[in-house]
């Protein structure tokens, strides 16, 4: 057991330590997009001033992704605040494998590619350099590869960003896939193609169960080659944004492009399918449609015999997918189990949109409990309506749940994720993200009179920017301006570090800034044992505060 040892001088909080996660609010510059800025949040404003106070990386290095170009993001967030260190996360270890060779060299793609012969194999995934879901020069790759080995048929089923990249941008990739895929054809001897796609909120790439729909409907097009035909993805991009002024590539309707009025594309037995997404929480859903025989979340059909993989496992515990190209990084001894290990009454609460992620990626991708007895999760349906159209979500809901905790004394470690500043940032709706903010800084309101109540701490931050950046800003801090000398929308998260308030009202816990500074989130963990009264593990990020 993993258990932790007694602060020699400070013994814990009276009440419990509550750790908020205001997911996607960010420090920006304070410009015209910066909407965290913008909002009122007086709360926040008092907690600055009463509270010990820094700033955290949440991007690049600090959360284990390639570069520091990189932009952090909830999944590789919560498992840096979980773990308590920084793992190489799914990008840089499908990148490493591919630019290796390795992954190409494995058992599974060898077995995938190795006797299709006259069969096709098929790509889903994001069509996007955003490099949170995937990449599009991870597909390059993939591409050169089939080519290479003599795959003759290839199809790919794009799936259409504008949520981690500009909101419109979906043609950029678009064009740059269909310029290799005619490379690749040029010779007559082989037959690349897209053969479907859909804007990433609207089919295939639901998450925690929330919207089954939205799987059904691209199983339907992937899969059955149903759905609006068009003769290319090109053309069914521009009439959907011509039908429907303003669309953004995420909620874009799904397509099926056909060739001599018959789907190029359709998935059927002996094929093989590789999903090229290396994030797990929207890729789990889809393979469970392939890959478990007693589905029954929708109805599929006759499915077809196929050899299916992901990238990446994304859940290890429940070994979805079976097969997978790439080893997941091994997060071992996160601190939900040391706490568990060493008798802390934990509860972790959020909604739908962000449920798994303090649960399954703050305890390292692992799904279940560490301790059945002293563990509760508690998850909050998230509404099914465009987050735009109601920016508070379910922010009231979850700060109830947190409120009966902690007025009846019942765990000794919260930790809550706030969906607001991402979901609705992503939308891209000005007002409706400024709201967003607010929301956020009201229920920590609501939060801090019960601390000042029970001689709790209370820590508020994030794990990434999102709604602190709502327009492109260029290397030189200036506004990015379109043709029309108006300021680019921006829907994707930021490269900005997020704030940290720690607040202990009884000063007991004597809270001051640690040696160290330049922190990433990775130190929240340290930072909580500590206010818990322990000593977190030696090999832990260092603390953000030193307490006694």
């Amino acid at each position: 057991m993993n258990q932790l040892t007694k602060h020699p001088s400070f013994s814990g909080a009276e009440g419990p330590v509550v750790l908020v996660i205001m997911d996607g609010v960010g420090i920006g510059q304070g410009d015209p997009g910066d909407m965290v800025a913008k909002a009122s949040t007086p709360h926040l404003d008092h907690l600055k001033a009463n509270s010990v106070y820094t700033t955290l990386r949440a991007h690049g290095r600090s959360v284990g992704m390639p570069t520091d170009d990189d932009m952090g993001n909830s999944e590789v967030g919560h498992n840096a605040i979980g773990a308590g260190r920084v793992f190489d996360q799914g990008a840089l270890l499908v990148q490493n494998s591919v630019q290796s060779g390795e992954m190409f060299k494995g058992e599974t793609w060898q077995d995938l590619t190795g006797a299709l012969e006259e069969n096709t194999l098929h790509l889903i995934g994001l069509l996007s350099d955003g490099n949170v879901h995937s990449h599009v020069d991870i597909l390059a790759a993939i591409l050169k590869q089939t080519h290479e080995q003599g795959i003759r048929k290839v199809r790919v089923h794009a799936l259409l960003d504008g949520r981690d990249v500009p909101p419109t941008s979906a043609l950029i990739y678009i064009e740059a896939l269909e310029n290799q895929l005619s490379e690749i054809n040029a010779s007559g001897e082989f037959d690349y193609a897209i053969a479907s796609g859909g804007g990433r909120l609207y089919i295939t790439m639901d998450r925690y169960n929330a919207d089954w729909p939205m799987v059904e409907r691209g199983w339907n097009v992937h899969v059955k080659g149903r759905g609006r035909e068009f003769e290319s993805a090109k053309s069914a991009v521009e009439t959907l944004r011509e039908e429907t002024p303003g669309v953004i590539d995420q909620d874009l309707k799904e397509f099926v492009v056909v060739r001599d009025g018959k789907p190029v594309g359709p998935i059927v037995d002996g094929d093989s399918v590789v999903l090229f997404n290396f994030r797990g929480d929207r890729a789990m859903e889809i393979s469970l449609a392939f890959d478990d025989a007693e589905f029954d979340a929708f109805d599929r059909g006759e499915v077809p015999d196929v050899k299916f993989a992901g990238i990446m496992q994304y859940d290890a515990d429940l070994e979805i997918p079976k097969r997978f190209l790439v080893t997941p990084p091994a997060i071992d001894r996160p601190m939900g189990e040391y706490l568990a290990s060493s008798g802390v009454s934990q509860l972790a609460v959020s909604e739908t949109q962000k449920y798994g992620h303090v649960t399954y990626f703050f305890n390292g991708n692992r799904s279940g409990k560490f301790d059945e007895s002293a563990e509760d999760y508690v998850e909050i349906k998230s509404d099914l309506l465009p987050f735009e159209q109601r920016p508070w979500m379910k922010g009231g809901e979850i700060t109830d749940v947190i409120l009966d905790s902690i007025n009846n004394q019942k765990h000794d470690f919260i930790r809550a994720n706030y969906p607001n500043g991402d979901m609705v940032g992503h939308t891209g709706d000005l007002l409706a993200v400024e709201i967003s903010v607010e929301c956020v800084d009201l229920c920590v309101g609501r939060l801090k009179e019960a601390i000042d109540q029970t001689g709790g701490i209370l820590i508020v931050t994030a794990d990434h920017g999102n709604a602190d950046e709502m327009f492109e800003v260029g290397k030189d801090g200036n506004l990015k301006l379109d043709a029309s000398g108006n300021p680019k929308p921006k829907t994707s998260h930021t490269l900005n570090p997020v704030p940290c308030y720690i607040y202990d009202p009884t000063g007991k816990a004597n809270l001051r800034l640690g040696a160290e500074r330049d922190l990433g989130i990775s130190s929240l963990a340290a930072t909580a044992m500590n206010c818990l009264g322990f000593v977190p593990p030696e090999d832990y990020d260092p603390s953000i505060v030193e307490v006694g």
